[in-house]
Parts: C-alpha cells; structure tokens; sequence
C-alpha cells in the first residue's frame, strides 16, 4: 500500500547513507577465481573474412537538456554498408566503454560483426553511451560519492523516465542525424543494454517507454535500494504487464553492499517476472560483479532476445 510520506521520513528514508555504517563500506570486490571459467564468447572472434562495421566516436558531447551542465562520449557502431537495407535494429549500452573494449570480456562490435556476417540478426546499429561527467557539484545516494559517482547515480539509478527521455528524444535523434541513419520504430527493434547501475536504467527506461523499447539486457543489474529500485519487483507483480522481454544475468559472488544485495534483488526480480508473466530468463553464475559471465554469454543473449 502507499506510504506517507511522513512515515519515510520518520524512519530516515529520506537519508543519505553514511560512509560507513555497521563497520561496512560500499565498493565491491570480485576474486578472479570467481571468474576463471568465463572468456569472451567464440562470436567475439570474428571469421577474418567477415565486413567489419565502422565505429564513429562523438567525443564530449554537451547537448543534452535533461542532463545539462554534462559531457560524455559516444560511440556508434555502423554495421558494413552492404548489410544496411532499410530502418537498422538499434542496442545501446549504458557505460558503453565497458562493452566496447576490443580486448574487454564483451566486445561487442566484434559480436556484432559475426552476427551480421553469419546473417542471423538484423542490421542493427550500436550506440554506447558514457555516463555523464558533471561541471556542478551533484547529490549522491550514498556520502562517499565524488560528483561523478553521483551524476551516473543520478542518470541510471533514479526510478523517473528522465533516463528514458534522454535516450529517445535526446540520444537516438542525434545520432540519427549526425550518421545519416534511419532507425525503426518498431520497439522490439530497440533495446537497451548495461550493467550494475546500467542494467536497470535500462529496465527502467524501457518500463517508462515500452512504445520505444521492448527488449533489455541486464547484467547484474542494481534493482537494490539506491534510489528505490528495489521497489521494482513489487511494481512488477502489481502493475498490468508490459511488453517487454528481459535476459537477466547475476552470479552467486554478486556485490554486497549498504545498498542491498545484488544477487538476491536479481532472484527477486526473475520471480516477479514469472509470477506477472513476462518473457524472460535468468541466468546465475558463479561470477561476482563483473561481465565477465555476461561476456561469455553475449551472443546467445542476444540471439534469445531478437528470437
């Protein structure tokens, strides 16, 4: 039921967490055993033979007005001209640098470019986006955050459609306009991509907007209490269900932290999604919080996704 807002003040809700708290400290920690079994899917080692999209940077973009007073860059991926026949699928990755990295546990261009090639997906655009760096002193969830933590804090974790509206009426067009292309309009053509706190930005712009995206992949998404995504699950179950479709991924050595558990939100999250009946999978590993497993896993998640 509703809380009164006087009540969550009475119990501190409203506060920012302390440093310290319990002799606990956020941050997280992953041991490389934990990780050991996964490597970059085989999709990541593109045939020599297959065309190689180009990739665009646009560096220290400053045009958002959702965000102002923000930079950040952007990539594009634009698959080989001669796969391009009509309005492209689009993904984009929230920190996208972390998904980009030729030598990362992800590489997604390289998946993308043995998708393309093997002719199972259709032409699809790759967008990854950078976090915002702020020029003004920001209010974060948590006393330890720097402005920076705070300002991708405030972009990811929030629970309004702000992220949501920046991605398509900020994001898609300018991209859309600065390449030349045409995107579709179908939203299972759209999807949106992230880790930790960019995992459920994603679900969360696509829960705002499931018009403009229907398709999220989440790894060890942050549906923990940063700025209430722990209230997710709840609205899930309570909300009429929308047509979205959602790969989750977690693993057992997944972050522990003043926020919540991470491990247990994904599990909590997969339950909600099978108790409202939506399309989804999850998939728990033995991996911390990393992307690691998700990397291993990229190709099939996507192939499960565009089904």
């Amino acid at each position: 039921m509703p809380i009164d807002p006087k009540i969550l003040i009475d119990l501190c809700l409203d506060q920012i967490i302390p440093e310290e708290v319990n002799g606990r400290r956020n941050g997280v920690t992953n041991d490389p055993e934990w990780e050991r079994a996964y490597q970059p899917c085989s999709e990541a080692y593109p045939d020599p033979s297959a065309k190689k999209g180009a990739v665009e940077k646009i560096a220290d973009w400053a045009g958002s007005s959702i965000y102002p007073g923000t930079t950040r860059n952007i990539w594009v991926y634009i698959p080989d001209q001669s796969f391009m026949n009509g309005p492209a699928q689009v993904i984009i990755f929230n920190d996208g640098a972390w998904y980009l990295s030729r030598s990362g546990p992800v590489r997604a261009t390289h998946v993308l470019d043995t998708l393309h090639h093997q002719q199972e997906i259709l032409p699809t655009v790759g967008i990854f986006i950078t976090p915002g760096i702020p020029d003004h002193n920001v209010q974060g969830p948590i006393a330890s955050y720097g402005n920076v933590e705070a300002q991708r804090s405030l972009e990811y974790d929030l629970m309004t459609n702000s992220y949501g509206r920046f991605i398509f009426s900020e994001i898609l067009p300018e991209v859309a306009s600065r390449f030349g292309l045409t995107f579709s309009t179908d939203p299972k053509h759209r999807t949106l991509c992230g880790i930790s706190s960019g995992g459920i930005a994603a679900f969360n712009a696509a829960w705002h907007f499931p018009d403009q995206c229907q398709r999220v992949l989440s790894h060890c998404g942050s549906y923990t209490d940063i700025w209430g995504g722990h209230n997710f699950p709840s609205l899930i179950r309570k909300t009429p269900r929308k047509l979205i479709r959602t790969y989750l991924q977690s693993g057992k050595h997944d972050a522990n932290t003043p926020f919540g558990n991470w491990k247990l939100a994904n599990e909590t999250m997969a339950s909600a999604f099978e108790y409202a009946g939506y399309d989804y999978t999850f998939e728990l590993g033995e991996g911390g919080h990393s992307l690691n497993h998700g990397g291993a896993l990229f190709a099939n998640s996507l192939r499960w996704l565009w089904r």
